[in-house]
């Protein structure tokens, strides 16, 4: 990547962090301001109102409540003690460590539980990312064979392959927003007791490892169910590997359409260097044909999505004529190799350079 393109980048995201900062600033700021000021009232007119009270003995209080929330204990319990750390809670929470989502509901005070958690956490999240990518590899194939199914039906209706790719990639994300995203934020909706844009909230901040705490799946009473929190967890297990194949699936079409737009470059630039003549012509025929793979396996793509989408992109160009790479997909009777008719009785002799040498002469009988 070249400096400016790097330089034109970081102006980019620069520019986007800070309309974010305006539109928060504008949005929240007044929110904050409206609740401390209900704050100030509400404490002003509990101590008009009960006069034998201190204003230092009230600002003790408030700051032993403000520390008790700070660990995690409910300040409205009664005498009766109710831990958010029981074996579920937990389980959870080291899951958010290892997803790296720490929503930070829940965290560790003490110096050994520190202590602990910084070595936990070395250890857990190259652990999870082992995990990750064999559920994302293992959700992958399922997900192609299921669109393998709707490809094949299409193929027996004659459906043109440029259409076929678009209508599986739309399947492939559809089916993974429906089961991750869309389902989810039903359920949560329901047993969270939440509204539907605190649900969608929810997800999508987990998904996305933003995670930021003030909505979690648990803290109220479903969370008395011990198998609920560890179930959400697997949800967030599938839920990331989705997401993790649909970013391979975009950073592998960006990859293919960067290096088909540098090879039609290469190109243009040795027609031009050959004054546009058959001269130049002949040179970009030859270097087709050394850079196209004499094994068909060999420009398949890493990831069936991106492969789709980069597909679709090569079908638009070949309908208009422009040069462009080596289709990424090759019906099943092109990927079979040519290989020259012999009888089978007479295997051919290869050199180690490929080339077929004839048979040494037979040896005479004394």
């Amino acid at each position: 990547m070249h400096g400016s393109t790097l330089i034109f980048i970081l102006i980019g995201v620069l520019l986007y962090l800070m309309m974010g900062a305006l539109v928060f600033n504008a949005l929240e700021a007044p929110n904050e301001e409206s609740h401390h000021d209900d704050l100030q009232a509400t404490r002003k007119e509990f101590l008009g109102n009960y006069t034998c009270v201190d204003p230092e003995h009230l600002s003790n209080l408030i700051d032993v409540v403000a520390e008790a929330i700070s660990v995690g204990v409910d300040p409205k319990s009664n005498t009766t003690f109710s831990t958010s750390w029981d074996l579920a809670s937990a389980f959870f929470f080291c899951g958010t460590i290892v997803t790296t989502i720490g929503y930070g509901n829940i965290s560790p005070k003490t110096t050994w539980g520190q202590l602990f958690c910084i070595c936990y956490t070395l250890v857990g999240i190259p652990l999870f990312g082992f995990l990750l990518a064999a559920a994302g590899d293992h959700l992958g194939t399922s997900l192609r064979n299921a669109i393998a199914k709707v490809e094949a039906l299409l193929w027996k209706w004659k459906v043109s392959p440029t259409i076929v790719r678009v209508i599986t990639a739309v399947l492939s994300i559809l089916l993974g927003c429906v089961l991750f995203i869309f389902v989810p934020i039903l359920v949560f909706q329901r047993v969270e007791e939440w509204t539907w844009l605190q649900s969608a909230y929810f997800v999508v901040i987990t998904l996305t490892t933003v995670g930021f705490g003030d909505y979690v799946a648990g803290d109220g009473d479903a969370g008395k169910h011990h198998w609920y929190k560890p179930l959400v967890w697997f949800w967030v297990l599938f839920g990331l590997a989705y997401f993790v194949s649909i970013l391979s699936m975009i950073g592998n079409w960006i990859l293919v359409l960067t290096k088909k737009t540098k090879a039609e470059a290469t190109q243009t630039d040795r027609v031009l260097e050959g004054g546009g003549s058959d001269k130049g012509k002949d040179i970009v025929e030859k270097e087709k044909l050394h850079a196209t793979p004499k094994d068909p396996v060999l420009s398949q793509p890493l990831y069936y999505l991106g492969e789709n989408l980069a597909y679709i992109d090569e079908s638009s160009d070949a309908l208009s004529g422009k040069i462009h790479l080596d289709p990424l997909h090759l019906r099943r009777d092109q990927q079979k190799p040519k290989t020259p008719k012999t009888s089978p009785n007479e295997p051919e002799n290869k050199a180690p350079n490929g080339d077929i040498r004839p048979k040494d002469p037979p040896t005479p009988m004394l």
